[in-house]
């Protein structure tokens, strides 16, 4: 990665040797569980630099250009690209899970639903809170969102060609942080369609109106298994 800071010298934000050494720590145990990982750019007083000649993005993104294609679930190869660079943690989305985000209103409300559901493990698993209030919802890949949250602005489906910063990425605004940590469910995704279900509710309760109102009987169901 050496060679991507030949023409720059940012002033990356100074981190402890303990912080670097954690986010090279925690960037692994999440390739170790098979979740791979891309490294994004170093935060850089509020903005974020990653070595690439030209780059016009300030915000976080990928420190790579082929990021998706880079991303590693390999340990060794995740701790080489920490080695020398505080980088934020970055996980792409479509492969390992996908990622419903919500503001911090309904991502609370969606938490209280999900800790008694009826379907007990099968609809909890990790949750991610972003220092700006979003919250992200970790779940099993591959399922569309339903016809009534297609084209609901309040909510945001991560599948392929996306990423999430995971913690403990550090943003301007303050750290990212998990609401429920991977350990606490068990490193275990819920069914998409569980916690789609819970976000509906979360917003028809909130007095959001959705649509169309399919019958019971055209509702996708939950999958079998994985």
């Amino acid at each position: 990665m050496a060679h991507m800071w030949g023409n720059v010298r940012p002033r990356v934000a100074h981190l402890s040797p303990l912080e670097r050494v954690r986010l090279r720590r925690v960037a692994v145990r999440y390739a170790l569980h098979g979740w791979p990982v891309t490294p994004g750019a170093c935060l850089a007083n509020s903005r974020f630099v990653c070595g690439r000649a030209g780059c016009p993005t300030v915000g976080c993104h990928p420190a790579l250009e082929d990021w998706e294609r880079a991303a590693s679930a390999d340990p060794a190869r995740v701790a080489t690209w920490w080695r020398d660079r505080p980088h934020g943690v970055l996980l792409p989305t479509g492969h390992a899970f996908d990622v419903l985000e919500v503001a911090a209103h309904l991502g609370r409300r969606v938490l209280d639903t999900v800790a008694t559901h009826p379907a007990g493990l099968g609809v909890r698993g990790p949750v991610l809170v972003t220092p700006t209030g979003r919250w992200m919802f970790l779940v099993r890949p591959g399922d569309p969102l339903r016809p009534e949250l297609e084209h609901c602005f309040h909510v945001v489906r991560h599948g392929p060609g996306s990423w999430i910063p995971a913690p403990p990425t550090r943003l301007p605004e303050g750290t990212v942080r998990w609401a429920v940590a991977p350990e606490q469910a068990r490193w275990q995704l819920p069914d998409s369609y569980l916690v789609q279900n819970a976000l509906i509710a979360a917003l028809r309760a909130a007095g959001v109106t959705l649509t169309p109102d399919l019958l019971p009987g055209h509702l996708p169901l939950p999958r079998r298994g994985r």
